[in-house]
């Protein structure tokens, strides 16, 4: 699977950052639509069990888009619905949105960022959770404006979660999520069922390396509490990039649909603060638009101890899981570089599907054809309005549009009896192709609409000056 990028190359980064003072321990894995397809581990065991911190967040919102899909909760209801006792003094101005569940998923409901203080309160009782919450939250922003990257708010998404599932929120990810996936090695604390263990996490410390206590779980959990595995991880982000693909998407899962699955891959919230290319937040996951046919989905977990990474290609089926155990040692960054490496080997890019056309498209593709040898032959022949939508008339006349055509087949030579191509499209209502004449070609664009029987509202015709 990874071409050029050998397997020794993938170890050889990780075990250079190992070998920079990053972390004691490490282990990381290359996966693809077919499940691991390497792993490795310097330090601790195979399928030793990190905490994987903040991309416990993806299984928060999976959870949560559950119980939506079930009808138990709705993404735009007021967090009030759930948690009444929350005190929103704090609001920015009198004229403030009340923070909605999709304002919290999105890191948009107007919290600041809260990483050293929100990884330091996972062991918070309900109780001593309700307490904060009673006594008020500080916002930066008008909820709903802005990204800030709000533990906090995850935090309250645990408690949603157990309002709307009358279950604790740890035991509505195990029974949704982690039972029925057979993430053996995956759990709430130490007493995961990881084959090679728990592995400690380490600070350092006057040159040395510190071993760090264990914390939770508690009402924090929900922002980063989980331990897992690679194999395990793994598994999770590609039961989630699977949902766009036909397989993934057909499959029965049972635990939330490939449409929801789809939906936590989207980018619902634009992080102003990047520029390098588009990059915001889904739901429980970060979404980077590298160019207008690659997106890059992930989420870092950073804990006290440990560094976690999960990162993959929703168009090429590829991607990297990474742990380190210890604070801050930024394994995202060899994760991102590995991936980045896979993605720009062509020996292991899967050629992004071609969209299936609509069977509307090719019935169109073949009256456009006909209409414009018609119109090439002198004749303005008139729309069909089973086969085309009104506004191609208004936009421009037909004697308008059959004289252009004319024009473009005299300077092309005339239309030869080749072959036309194949065309190409970039959706199942859109198709491209080429009429060969004796001195060039013709560039026929055709675009269909949303109606239940689609029409031809799209009708473009160029001479294809690239190709003369």
């Amino acid at each position: 699977m990874t071409g050029t990028v050998s397997v020794a190359r993938i170890d050889a980064l990780f075990h250079e950052h190992l070998a920079r003072g990053a972390a004691p321990s490490a282990a990381w894995g290359v996966f693809d639509a077919e499940g691991l397809q390497h792993s490795q581990q310097s330090g601790v065991a195979a399928d030793a069990a990190f905490r994987i911190a903040s991309c416990t967040k993806s299984f928060t919102a999976a959870a949560l888009l559950s119980l939506r899909d079930e009808g138990l909760l709705g993404l735009d209801d007021p967090i009030t619905r759930f948690i009444p006792g929350l005190n929103l003094d704090g609001l920015p101005s009198a004229g403030s949105a009340v923070p909605t569940v999709r304002m919290l998923l999105t890191m948009s409901a107007g919290l600041p960022t809260d990483d050293p203080w929100a990884d330091r309160q996972e062991s918070l009782s309900a109780a001593e959770f309700d307490s904060v919450l009673a006594a008020g939250v500080r916002f930066e922003s008008e909820p709903g404006t802005r990204f800030a990257y709000s533990n906090l708010g995850y935090a309250m998404l645990g408690r949603v979660i157990e309002v709307a599932a009358g279950l604790p929120y740890r035991r509505v990810v195990e029974e949704r999520l982690l039972e029925p996936l057979g993430l053996n090695g995956t759990g709430f604390d130490t007493s995961v069922a990881a084959s090679g263990g728990i592995v400690t996490g380490f600070r350092r410390h006057a040159g040395s390396w510190e071993p760090l206590p264990f914390t939770g779980p508690g009402a924090f959990s929900a922002i980063g509490g989980l331990f897992s595995t690679v194999a395990d991880l793994a598994r999770w982000a590609g039961w989630l990039a699977s949902a766009f693909t036909s397989e993934g998407a057909d499959a029965a899962g049972g635990m939330l649909s490939a449409a929801s699955r789809r939906e936590m891959q989207q980018l619902h919230r634009l992080d102003q603060s990047m520029t390098a290319h588009p990059t915001g937040y889904g739901y429980g996951l970060f979404v980077e638009q590298y160019s207008p046919t690659s997106r890059v989905v992930s989420h870092s977990g950073g804990y006290p101890g440990f560094s976690a990474h999960m990162r993959w290609s929703l168009e090429r089926g590829v991607g990297v899981i990474a742990f380190e155990n210890a604070t801050y040692s930024r394994v995202s960054a060899v994760a991102t570089t590995v991936c980045d490496q896979l993605l720009a080997e062509p020996a292991i890019l899967v050629p992004a599907p071609a969209p299936v056309l609509w069977p509307e498209t090719r019935t169109a593709q073949l009256a456009v054809k006909a209409l414009l040898a018609a119109w090439a032959g002198g004749a303005d022949a008139p729309l069909d309005p089973a086969l085309f939508s009104e506004n191609v008339a208004q936009d421009e006349p037909i004697g308008r549009r059959a004289a252009a055509v004319r024009r473009a087949v005299a300077d092309i030579g005339g239309l030869t009896d080749g072959a036309q191509s194949a065309g190409r499209s970039d959706g199942p209502a859109h198709l491209v192709w080429f009429l060969q004449g004796r001195s060039g070609r013709l560039r026929v664009e055709i675009r269909l609409t949303p109606e239940a029987r689609p029409r031809v509202q799209t009708l473009l015709v160029s001479i294809d000056l690239a190709g003369r």
